[in-house]
């Protein structure tokens, strides 16, 4: 669990390239308790967002995704490479690394990846404790790995 204390904290934890695009969900208030993560989607449905802390990460990162691709109905379900439920709600999210590179990853379109494994774990009579320390672990190793962002540094 963590917190962040303001609209300004808010927005430091995203890239400085990403904040023209946040803005946070109607109704966010602060300080805004956090559990595991905090994701939302755009009004529009374009963008998806994401605020974590990585595991021993001394602050809250945020990323800004677009998606680029649209959940497809009509092929099979595919697996989301965080949470690992397989669904035909999952598809390509994007981010820019810098002005001339992007990455993607095959992710639930709406992130809620945190529900869906609770549901799952709780009809497999499990914790979700668990699941949910590996899904962070993902997306902190995306955000390392991907876009090199040092978990460790300072603001």
């Amino acid at each position: 669990m963590f917190r962040i204390e303001t609209e300004k904290e808010f927005l430091r934890a995203f890239r400085s390239r990403d904040r023209k695009y946040v803005e946070p969900p109607r109704g966010t208030g602060f300080p805004l308790f956090v559990r595991d993560y905090f994701a939302w989607v755009d009004p529009y449905g374009v963008r998806v967002f994401l605020v974590f802390t990585a595991p021993g990460g001394k602050r809250p990162t945020g990323i800004a995704f677009r998606r680029d691709q649209q959940g497809d109905k009509s092929q099979v379900p595919q697996v989301c490479d965080w949470c690992r439920t397989s669904t035909a709600e999952i598809g390509l999210l994007t981010t820019d690394v810098d002005s001339k590179r992007r990455v993607g990853v095959n992710l639930c379109m709406d992130l809620r990846c945190s529900e869906r494994l609770e549901s799952m774990t709780n009809l497999a009579g499990r914790s979700v404790l668990n699941d949910n320390r590996k899904l962070i672990e993902r997306m902190s190793r995306f955000a390392s790995e991907a876009l090199g962002i040092d978990f460790d540094a300072d603001a």
